[in-house]
C-alpha cells in the first residue's frame, strides 16, 4: 500500500447500525484522576456487521502502516491495548456488550452530533448512551508509553432510539406527565 493512499477514516454504513453506550459528547470528562477532559463514546458493532468490520480492518492496516515510524520502522506484532475488542470476552457479564465488537472513540474538539434530517441534537435527551446510528472516526498510531492504533471521534448520526443504558428515568415518565400537559 503506497502511503499516500492510506485511509484511515471510517465512516459506518447506514445499513449496519452500531450502538452507543458511555457516551460523553456533550461535555468531556477525564477516565483518570487530573486527566485530560475529552469526548468519548464507546461504539458497539454487532459482530454480523461485515462491511464495517471490513472497513475497520482496512483502516487499521493503514495506521500502522502509518505508524511505522513511530515504531522505529517496524509494525509491532501485538499491541498492549487493541483498537477492536470483543464484548463477548471482555465484558461476558453485560448482555449489552453480548455479540459485539467495542470500539472506544475519543477527541478533544465537540463532535458533532445529527438526526436523519440533518438536525443538531445538543442534549442526551436526545442523543444518550443506548440510541442507534452511524459515526466517523479516525484510526490514528501512537507511541506513548507504549505503541499502539485508537480511534479518533469525529462525527455521528443518530437514526434509531433504544433502551437508555446506564440507569437513570426521564421525570415525564416517572411522574406520568405529558410535554403537551404543560402547555
Amino acid at each position: 500500500m503506497n502511503d499516500e493512499n492510506l485511509v484511515t477514516k471510517v465512516v459506518t454504513p447506514r445499513d449496519e447500525l452500531v450502538r452507543f453506550s458511555y457516551a460523553h459528547v456533550f461535555e468531556p470528562t477525564s477516565m483518570e484522576e487530573g486527566g485530560q477532559l475529552k469526548y468519548s463514546v464507546s461504539i458497539l458493532i454487532p459482530k454480523e456487521n461485515k462491511k464495517t468490520l471490513k472497513l475497520i480492518e482496512a483502516a487499521s492496516e493503514a495506521a500502522k502502516i502509518a505508524g511505522k515510524p513511530l515504531w522505529k520502522g517496524k509494525i509491532p506484532t501485538a499491541f498492549k491495548h487493541e483498537l477492536l475488542r470483543d464484548g463477548d470476552e471482555e465484558r461476558p457479564d453485560d448482555d449489552v456488550y453480548a455479540g459485539t465488537y467495542f470500539i472506544n472513540a475519543k477527541c478533544n474538539n465537540k463532535p458533532t452530533i445529527i438526526d436523519e434530517k440533518g438536525v443538531k441534537l445538543t442534549t442526551d435527551d436526545e442523543f444518550y448512551s443506548g440510541c442507534y446510528g452511524c459515526v466517523s472516526f479516525n484510526i490514528y498510531p501512537y507511541a506513548k508509553g507504549s505503541n499502539g492504533i485508537a480511534a479518533g471521534l469525529n462525527n455521528i448520526l443518530k437514526l434509531k432510539d433504544g433502551t437508555r443504558l446506564g440507569g437513570g428515568s426521564n421525570a415525564y415518565d416517572d411522574f406520568g406527565i405529558e410535554h403537551d400537559d404543560l402547555f
